[in-house]
């Protein structure tokens, strides 16, 4: 075996181990706080949502004004825990119809209690494949329920220090120069701007010599696979780091690993997978070609396989971003969770939209800041 084959196989061994240890041993540590009644079963139901955008969202080949989302809510002893799934079209292929058919199937009155978390989210995942949004759903949802059973919000089962987390970046999708100088000024908090490239070269120095008229703050920036040459994208990312950009997110088109590591092993900028990294397998077949990934809990399945997903990338030595979709504060919140591991935060989803359904978790001086609720910290609106 390859030394390089070796350390990724060791990196994806060493995920599953560490995944699941500080919240085991927060669970064990706070057992006798659990006053469950006998013959409690966990109830799932689930609500689609219409999301509006507070403006049209563009990104390179694709637009939109609304999002789909799933909410889940999983009761046990009269709590309730709260999970989401965005139902992006262009991200997903997923739907309101496709996702509330899974859900339907899901039975959780085999399982004794929410706390067999690795025993119930396996199998939520392998009554089908794909449908990774509503299984985020789920996942949030027991963690959720798991936080608040114990009466601790999510980010302490895990073990991190609340302090720690990064700022966010605020979005700024493609658009005409007087949105875009618009939207520039409407993210004045935040200390982090992120730009959505991906149309062409002169487009796209154009929208961020139009950001640059409006402020200095760090770019980060988003190709969304919109380079198609390798030429162009190092060009371009020689360009950006002329005007303060912090990193490159996907570049290049997802299957084009060869070119993209030619990319990364030349860039002055470090680049982030965001569509070619989906789940926990793809982070070691990724390292070398790209220097960090991008995690959004609808894509791998929620917090747990979240988890591993950080175990494996630091292993491997890679740099690591949260992410989300347009989303409610019910998922975003849940991402923040994991935000003290974070190097780089895109958690704005929220802020993006006009229909919040929960009050979670907030931005101060640009800053993620974690509630001390239990669970992952919303109260419903």
């Amino acid at each position: 075996m390859k030394r390089r084959d070796f350390i990724r196989m060791s990196a994806v061994a060493a995920a599953g181990m560490a995944a699941g240890g500080s919240l085991m041993a927060c669970t064990n540590r706070q057992t006798e706080r659990r006053k469950v009644k006998s013959g409690s079963r966990m109830e799932l139901s689930f609500t689609p949502l219409l999301l509006q955008m507070r403006h049209a969202f563009n990104i390179s080949g694709f637009s939109r004004n609304e999002t789909p989302s799933i909410l889940v809510k999983i009761t046990y002893d009269g709590i309730t825990g709260y999970g989401e799934g965005g139902l992006p079209p262009y991200m997903t292929g997923q739907n309101h119809e496709t996702v509330q058919q899974f859900l339907s199937k899901i039975d959780l009155g085999q399982f004794s209690d929410p706390f067999q978390l690795e025993d119930i989210l396996s199998y939520v995942d392998n009554i089908e494949a794909g449908l990774t949004c509503p299984k985020s759903a789920v996942d949030i949802a027991l963690h959720d329920l798991i936080g608040k059973l114990l009466d601790v919000p999510v980010w302490q089962l895990f073990g991190y220090n609340a302090s720690k987390t990064p700022d966010t970046s605020f979005t700024i999708g493609i658009d005409t120069e007087e949105v875009v100088r618009q939207k520039t000024l409407e993210a004045a908090p935040y200390n982090i701007v992120k730009v959505k490239l991906g149309v062409d070269e002169s487009t796209d120095k154009k929208l961020v010599e139009t950001v640059r008229s409006v402020t200095d703050k760090p770019l980060l920036v988003d190709a969304n696979q919109g380079w198609k040459e390798k030429g162009l994208a190092i060009d371009m990312i020689h360009w950006l780091a002329e005007h303060n950009v912090l990193m490159v997110e996907q570049p290049m088109p997802k299957e084009v690993l060869d070119d993209m590591a030619w990319v990364t092993e030349r860039s002055p900028l470090p680049t982030y997978a965001d569509e070619s990294c989906q789940r926990l397998t793809d982070v070691p077949r990724l390292h070398g070609v790209f220097n960090g990934i991008n995690i959004k809990l609808i894509k791998c399945t929620g917090l747990y396989e979240a988890r591993k997903m950080i175990a494996a990338a630091e292993a491997l030595g890679m740099k690591i971003m949260i992410g989300c979709t347009s989303e409610t504060s019910c998922a975003v919140s849940a991402a923040a969770q994991l935000a003290p591991r974070m190097d780089f935060a895109d958690l704005d989803g929220n802020l993006l939209i006009a229909n919040d359904q929960f009050d979670g978790m907030k931005i101060v001086d640009g800053k993620i800041t974690l509630s001390d609720r239990p669970g992952i910290g919303i109260l419903p609106i």
